[in-house]
């Protein structure tokens, strides 16, 4: 059995959480399936750098045309809500989120490229997996697909091994996510500011839509001294963070599913995240849910976790029992599930 999948977005090391969802998949399915064959699809502008990383065992490149299928694969699987143009006996498609269609997180030109693609995509799938219960709702009711239709597979999340000898963790306030608009940064800063002296306020992520005017409001805070933009940072120095920082805050305006409230947990971070979107229902009862519209609540919950040692041992032991129940080794079976469900 062949089975082919759009490798492009695993391609690189600054891998955002499409990236990261797609080497998981990519690399977990031939582990655990020796018995089929797997087509790492790139598309032109990717393959040459594709060739920087070795293929797992049961797999193999393939060149990833607009319109021809080369490989005639029982399946196709497009990993980032778009299919090429060309016919596959069987299509299955991953929805991560649909906030394009539904805020103004973009450029009008993005906007509308998106919705076709997603559009086109949705029509011609045979089933689509989503990652939440949230972006299953969304699917069905912007993209007019019935339910029957689709299947929530979550993320997962790696657990680090504990250390013998933890670090001590520091009066660090931790955001990871790209520096934009959606991901509610200028609220962080603003609660931040109110912040007792002492703290360190740190944003790891590279720049994105509304960059400019965030990156401006930390010049002219008060408090710019004791904020940090990293940019970017490699998986050895975020972890260094995730393990000396206090708390973890990521209000985001809208998240498909949110992989960094996962990861801060899984490090031992109490977690204060949005009540909207995907993020209660990763979160669960580990995390303290905030509307991420309203600046005092974000405030109020940040100093409350700063002064209150006992809520984050509480929320320390929530947060890493929920984050156990999320795996990639159960995303990856979920999807293989799914496979067999159209080619049986």
């Amino acid at each position: 059995m062949k089975i082919a999948l759009d490798a492009t977005y695993s391609v690189g090391s600054n891998l955002s959480g499409v990236g990261v969802y797609s080497r998981e998949i990519l690399w977990g399915l031939p582990a655990g399936h020796r018995e089929a064959r797997f087509l790492f699809c790139y598309r032109p502008h990717r393959l040459l750098r594709s060739f920087e990383a070795f293929l797992p065992r049961g797999a193999r490149r393939s060149l990833l045309l607009e319109s021809w299928n080369l490989e005639r694969p029982a399946l196709f699987h497009g990993l980032n809500q778009r299919l090429p143009a060309a016919k596959y006996p069987r299509n299955v498609t991953t929805f991560h989120d649909l906030f394009v269609l539904t805020g103004d997180y973009s450029t009008p030109e993005f906007r509308a490229r998106f919705a076709a693609q997603a559009r086109d995509a949705a029509s011609r799938s045979d089933l689509i997996i989503t990652v939440s219960a949230f972006t299953a709702k969304q699917v069905e009711d912007l993209l007019r697909i019935p339910s029957e239709r689709i299947r929530v597979i979550p993320h997962g999340v790696h657990f680090v091994p504990e250390k013998k000898n933890p670090v001590k963790r520091e009066r660090i306030i931790l955001h990871t996510g790209a520096i934009q608009k959606r991901k509610n940064i200028s609220r962080i800063v603003s609660a931040f500011e109110t912040m007792e002296p002492g703290w360190r306020l740190v944003l790891v992520g590279s720049n994105g839509f509304g960059s400019a005017e965030i990156l401006e409001q930390i010049a002219t805070s008060p408090a710019r001294k004791s904020i940090q933009v990293t940019g970017y940072l490699p998986d050895d120095q975020l972890q260094s963070l995730y393990e000396r920082a206090a708390m973890f805050v990521f209000p985001s305006l809208d998240e498909g599913f949110g992989i960094p409230v996962l990861e801060a947990m899984a490090n031992g971070v109490p977690v204060i995240t949005s009540n909207r979107s995907s993020l209660p229902e990763v979160a669960g009862d580990a995390a303290i849910l905030v509307d991420p519209f309203n600046g005092e609540e974000l405030q109020f919950a940040m100093k409350t976790l700063a002064e209150q040692e006992g809520l984050r041992r509480e929320l320390v032991g929530r947060g890493i029992e929920r984050a156990s129940r999320f795996t990639w080794t159960r995303a990856v079976e979920s999807t293989w599930r799914v496979y067999q469900e159209l080619l049986a």
